[in-house]
């Protein structure tokens, strides 16, 4: 059984969520600002989502906005979270993504998946009974692609290949990472462990089945050995969690009284088919009656507190899966711009150094120069005085 990773990585995944109301132009540059703060805060990653109906989650097409995201951020991984590959030839998706991989030095992620909005599969003519068997055909010949110099020939009831090859090889070697997404079904854990390829677990609200983080790694790891894969490594494992924070607990839930309800409404009673989002009783009259009441009904898969709740929740998440390589932070509009960015430093100065062993070394050696505080100071006064007298001494033989 794959060891825990010792070093925790963090991120952010947007789908992203706006409101039908907002303006789309100032919500998509608002997309591009929290990717800039991210990379400034030193966060290791961000996703973007792609989906085609609804008003909700508006960016269509994760490796444009990934363009442009590259262009305004320096550090952070860039990733596709996810291109639904039976909406797209998959010669056309490893292109892009071979693109992108030089366009970003490296910085891209491949994240896969069937396609979560029916309403977008409708609209195509994609009956969704058939979307997870189309993701693995595309998903097999775009490895394929990825792994070969030869050609590849396919040929399915949607696409076809025809001695297809990649023009030119990636920027990353052999080539950029390859995840697969896990919402529900068993159907992203098998993928991951069939292919060799990384897993990325979206769905926290939902606390059983195959998807749930529990039981995800078991399913990678019997499809990789009867696969005949190497044992899969945990660091290739992304769980996805929900949270606002802030410097108190009644700031943390007074600044989601801006736009929870919305969300909560969207996957409640709209067009929002992933479940990412807690059920709130009827009777809530305030905004901060509904937030408190959303808390509750959470039993514990969301945070809207203080770092030292972050760094809680976190830890069970650990403690339940056995252990994970990087937690992402689920993006989202419940607070306003400001607030958010803050709850983002706040989870970079006082989160992630708690997860990656960045916090022992100093208060060790705090408590080793306090501890030395009287063996030596005293030396280096009298070491002081030394140099004064000499000094002292120097001058008054200069005027004799």
């Amino acid at each position: 059984m794959s060891t825990a990773p010792s070093r925790l990585k963090f991120g952010a995944f947007y789908a992203p969520f706006h409101p039908p109301g907002q303006n789309p132009t100032l919500a998509l540059e608002y997309d591009l600002e929290r990717a800039e703060a991210l990379d400034r805060f030193g966060f290791d990653e961000v996703w973007f989502g792609e989906h085609h109906s609804g008003g909700y989650e508006i960016i269509p097409s994760p490796e444009v906005f990934i363009a442009a995201a590259a262009q305004r951020t320096k550090h952070i991984k860039l990733g596709t979270g996810v291109v639904s590959l039976p909406y797209h030839h998959p010669l056309m998706v490893a292109d892009r993504m071979v693109l992108l991989d030089h366009l970003t030095r490296g910085r891209v992620i491949f994240g896969t998946g069937p396609g979560a909005l029916p309403t977008d599969a409708y609209m195509m003519g994609i009956d969704p009974v058939d979307q997870r068997r189309m993701m693995e055909e595309s998903l097999e010949a775009i490895l394929a692609l990825l792994r070969t110099d030869e050609p590849v020939t396919r040929e399915t009831d949607w696409f076809t290949l025809r001695d297809a090859k990649l023009q030119y090889r990636p920027y990353s070697d052999p080539h950029f990472e390859v995840s697969v997404a896990a919402m529900v079904s068993p159907s992203g854990p098998r993928l991951a462990g069939t292919h060799d390829v990384s897993l990325l677990s979206l769905s926290m609200s939902v606390a059983d089945g195959f998807a749930a983080i529990g039981q995800a790694w078991n399913v990678v790891e019997d499809m990789a050995a009867k696969s005949g894969h190497k044992e899969p490594d945990r660091a290739n494992w992304r769980v996805l969690g929900t949270m606002h924070i802030a410097e108190t607990r009644d700031q943390a839930i007074e600044d989601c009284t801006y736009g929870l309800r919305d969300f909560a409404n969207y996957f409640g009673g709209g067009a929002g088919f992933v479940p990412l989002s807690n059920e709130v009783t009827e009777g809530t009259t305030s905004e901060r009656d509904f937030v408190e009441a959303y808390i509750e009904g959470g039993k514990g898969n969301v945070v809207i507190g203080t770092p030292d709740d972050a760094i809680e929740y976190i830890e069970g998440l650990l403690e339940q899966s056995g252990g994970f390589g990087t937690f992402l932070m689920l993006g989202h509009d419940w607070a306003r711009p400001a607030a958010t960015i803050e709850s983002y430093r706040l989870i970079a100065e006082r989160v992630m150094p708690h997860f990656q062993g960045q916090l022992q070394a100093q208060r060790d050696s705090h408590e080793w120069a306090t501890g030395k505080r009287n063996e030596l100071f005293g030396r280096a006064g009298q070491a002081i005085m030394n140099a004064v007298q000499q000094h002292v001494q120097e001058q008054d033989a200069e005027q004799a």
